[in-house]
């Protein structure tokens, strides 16, 4: 039974259903093939200054797509896209020319932003497109080319739109690739689905309201998403949590009826020592006592379990492609309400570590479910190195705004690995400095306490703390988790990402 099919047993506002795999997100579907045909529309990637042409296309045919495309001013450049009315002859009565430049510098994100900007050009009642790749003379590159245009395209068409009472048809479309080398291609493309996939489920649980997407509801989702997946996930439940002695963790669930939870999903693709995702799972952040007070930025709280999403999609899209890699996702998740029972500011709660905390904010609780999920990662799998991913502070949205996450490592290997994929996704990081700042987290009252000066800084600060000497680095990913307008490959709302950031970190950090 897939997601699709699953009404959470726990308390939800409404009967949602949760899709599982790209298939249920999506209704399009890509076929590689180097057998050509008829259709409504055909894209014709075209190489920088390169002829515009087809072997079943007559002289006149030709000479017609030229004079279109020169009066257009298209002359195959990466960032190019025109359409024109197809000749006679063409197989097509549209004819969509997209520029890829010299396919052989073209970069895997540059690709992707073409297929995303295609998919956002054509009209989605359109039964069939053919993609024609031939004019890339090289089959492996074209191959791979094809590949990614076909990911940034299926980027784009996924929709949350679970709670429309009258949703818009998605794209049901056939995309019908003729490529020199489909076998390739399809290789190729089946990685980045099971990439998509990740993404997918990662932009769900942004996506899910603080309602319904609550700790308990977050485990269900995420169990059924991995349940067809090599994947072994392990539940600790509220109750287990507090027992492990998990008192940060525990402590930001104390208002709300729902408690916390740390979900687990280990793949493990080798036997070398494991990699360890720890994600933020905030599942709606009020603020607790030190309120938020504005309300545009309480709107936005249920994306402060994108962290969460972010490695438990990492760990799918791993699996998924079967990767050789041994990767642990550890999603601490917590619902930071008020009650009588709230953690109020000023107490000291225990860490999974012995740490005694002072709790200076209870809007800074990203840093404390993180803690514990540090602690548990290091106890249980004695990781070789542990990545934090958060929607974490506000600070790092005035020092870098959305167009890179923060990012702090603790060793040169991680730092230069964790830069290299964020270049290659599109998902990039800047190095922001942590030595400078001596007893940033000092506490008159405890060991450390759970805020500082400067606020990125000290939220670092504290999870390094946290990741004891393991090798480990830190993505502070505040306001990259939703856009309000379509922008490249994301549709307007949730974005998934660090998913394909991780993704190739991992990998990179294993080669």
């Amino acid at each position: 039974m897939s997601i699709k099919q699953l009404i959470s047993a726990v308390a939800v506002s409404s009967a949602l259903a949760y899709p599982a795999v790209a298939s249920d997100y999506l209704d399009t579907s890509t076929v590689f093939s180097d057998q050509d045909k008829t259709a409504e529309m055909r894209v014709i990637f075209v190489p920088e200054d390169s002829a515009i042409s087809s072997p079943e296309w007559s002289a006149d045919a030709r000479k017609a797509v030229a004079r279109a495309a020169s009066i257009e001013e298209f002359d195959g450049k990466a960032d190019q896209l025109t359409s024109i009315i197809a000749p006679e002859g063409t197989k097509a009565n549209h004819l969509l020319l997209a520029g890829v430049g010299n396919p052989a510098e073209l970069s895997r994100f540059e690709a992707e932003k073409i297929g995303a900007a295609i998919a956002a050009a054509l009209k989605p009642e359109l039964d069939e497109v053919v993609f024609d790749a031939r004019l890339m003379s090289n089959p492996g590159i074209a191959a791979e080319v094809a590949a990614n245009v076909a990911h940034g395209i299926d980027l784009r068409n996924y929709r949350f739109d679970r709670y429309q009472s009258e949703p818009k048809a998605r794209p049901a479309t056939q995309y019908h690739w003729l490529v020199k080398s489909p076998k390739s291609a399809e290789k190729q493309y089946a990685i980045t689905r099971g990439i998509a996939e990740g993404v997918f489920v990662a932009r769900d649980i942004t996506a899910l309201p603080g309602s319904d997407g609550y700790p308990e509801a977050i485990v269900k989702l995420a169990q059924a998403a991995m349940k067809d997946l090599d994947i072994d996930v392990t539940v600790v439940t509220p109750a287990q949590v507090k027992e492990m002695g998990m008192g940060l963790l525990t402590s930001v669930s104390q208002g709300s009826q729902h408690g916390s939870y740390l979900l687990v999903a280990h793949y493990k693709g080798s036997d070398e020592t494991p990699i360890a995702l720890v994600g933020k799972g905030n599942t709606f952040d009020t603020g607790g006592y030190n309120l938020k007070t504005s309300s545009s930025s309480i709107l936005r709280m249920q994306t402060d379990k994108a962290g969460a999403g972010a490695v438990i999609g990492s760990v799918m899209a791993l699996a998924a492609q079967k990767a050789p890699v041994n990767v642990v996702a550890v999603a601490p998740l917590s619902h930071n309400l008020i009650s009588g029972s709230a953690t109020l500011p000023g107490d000291v709660v225990k860490a999974g570590d012995g740490t005694l905390v002072e709790i200076a904010n209870t809007d800074a609780e990203g840093r404390l479910i993180l803690g514990d999920g540090n602690w548990y990662a290091n106890d249980k799998f004695a990781p070789r190195a542990i990545a934090n991913i958060a929607t974490l502070t506000g600070s790092k949205v005035g020092a870098l705004g959305t167009g890179y996450a923060a990012m702090f490592a603790s060793d040169n290997e991680l730092r230069t690995t964790i830069k290299e994929a964020g270049n290659i996704t599109g998902e990039k990081v800047w190095e922001l400095p942590l030595e400078g700042y001596p007893g940033i987290i000092d506490s008159p009252l405890a060991d450390i306490r759970n805020i500082g000066s400067p606020g990125t800084q000290a939220g670092a600060a504290f999870l390094k703390h946290f990741a004891g000497d393991t090798p480990w680095v830190h993505i502070d990913m505040a306001a990259d988790a939703m856009v309000s307008s379509p922008t490249g490959i994301h549709p307007a709302g949730p974005t998934g990402f660090g998913v394909r950031l991780l993704t190739e970190w991992v990998l990179q950090l294993d080669q």
